[in-house]
């Protein structure tokens, strides 16, 4: 049975753990040629261990996706081993909760460089390797910040809204090129992150959303996956939430 990513190269940016290791492990199973970006050299890979123990093919390349040139050596990389680049998943990025009048200039521009420059720079390197194929799918993260105001995380908000801004202004500038660009917002997330929060916390924040659950990193792998696949085909410039309906009703 083929997969729906057969005998596509994909990049995996922040695939060291949680969402992107999962969707780094989504990709391959689907058939995907997976390569994993990330700062953590030995997390990075292990998500490659995984992969290949489960017979797919990646490999990592070691990339702080916040400078041009790591970026570009990133896709340089991926060209040189595989000779194509067909879809992106663009999901390094983090946030720290900062009240808006506490924030100080480095701070927040941490929080733009972070989460808004580094999407950019992958869509700059990204897509002209995709134009030499003539069609190719990225997907960017955003965040449910970019869509409800959450307080004490106005800088990580203004950046993820950025990057859905970004994203829609890139489709409708390539679309006609065959490149498809979208993002996709989660929401609550169980990852590596929850690992120190209080006791409860993640049943109270589950409490909270109308599918009474907080979302797994699976949830928002199979999106990205299907997102770059051919069956997404007519869509380009959208944002999706994956938050169980919480944007719905809040």
């Amino acid at each position: 049975m083929s997969g729906r990513m057969d005998g596509k190269v994909v990049i995996v940016t922040g695939g060291s753990s949680g969402i992107g290791r999962a969707t780094a492990i989504a990709f391959a199973r689907e058939g995907a040629k997976v390569v994993i970006a990330a700062r953590r050299v030995n997390e990075g890979e292990a998500t490659v261990k995984q992969i290949v123990e489960a017979g797919g093919e990646a490999i990592f390349v070691q990339t702080d996706v916040t400078q041009a040139k790591e970026v570009q050596a990133l896709v340089d990389r991926t060209l040189e081993k595989y000779g194509r680049l067909d879809a992106a998943f663009n999901n390094a990025g983090s946030g720290k909760g900062i009240r808006l009048i506490d924030l100080t200039e480095d701070e927040w521009e941490q929080e733009i460089t972070v989460n808004l420059k580094s999407v950019w720079l992958c869509l700059k390197y990204q897509i002209p390797a995709m134009l030499k194929s003539g069609k190719g799918a990225i997907v960017n993260i955003a965040s449910q910040g970019a869509i409800l105001g959450v307080p004490n995380y106005s800088a990580y908000g203004a950046a993820k809204g950025g990057a859905a801004a970004l994203t829609r202004a890139a489709a409708a500038e390539y679309a006609a090129e065959g490149i498809r660009i979208n993002a996709v917002s989660p929401g609550a997330v169980e990852t590596e992150l929850w690992a120190n929060a209080p006791a409860g916390m993640l049943e109270q924040v589950a409490a909270g959303i109308p599918m009474q659950r907080v979302g797994q990193p699976q949830d928002i792998a199979e999106t990205v996956v299907w997102l770059c696949s051919d069956a997404a085909g007519f869509i380009t410039g959208q944002n999706i939430a994956i938050d169980g309906g919480y944007t719905t009703s809040n």
